[in-house]
């Protein structure tokens, strides 16, 4: 399933994110968003059923999926699009999520989804300023001769 999440209100960010190099601007929005889902990612690991250890054990947040995950989710074409995941990737978070022929569903993505997403775009309000900041701080350094 994908979230999309829509934020209005925060133009001059835009406009200061604008003027860094396109790969920078990846890069803040990459991190910013990694720390806006570390409260959902430890809700869904405190919420998932605790059978073997392995379903808790299993994802995280990242840029990255397996390939499994990998070959299910379509790319989007936009290159100015930066994707972050979070969430298990043990095959076995479906079945327990949603149920199946012979159990009931145990949700615990969705409902840590939703008691922590107005923290993360709360975390992306707070953080994307001073991240845009810092990153056009280190970028007019490197600029100027000086590397760090």
């Amino acid at each position: 399933m994908t979230v999309r999440v829509k934020v209005e209100g925060l133009r001059d960010l835009d406009r200061a994110l604008g003027q860094l190099k396109p790969a920078l601007a990846k890069g803040v929005l990459r991190r910013v968003a990694v720390k806006a889902l570390q409260p959902f990612d430890k809700a869904w690991r405190e919420k998932a059923p605790h059978l073997t250890g392995n379903l808790e054990d299993s994802g995280g947040v990242g840029t990255k999926l397996t390939r499994r995950q990998a070959q299910m989710n379509r790319r989007r074409e936009d290159r100015d699009t930066v994707e972050v995941f979070a969430g298990p990737n043990d095959p076995a978070a479906v079945p327990e999520e949603f149920g199946w022929e012979n159990g009931r569903a145990q949700p615990f993505v969705r409902p840590a989804w939703d008691e922590t997403k107005h923290e993360a775009l709360e975390i992306v309000k707070r953080e994307l300023g001073p991240e845009i900041t810092r990153t056009a701080e280190r970028a007019a350094r490197r600029a100027a001769g000086g590397r760090r």
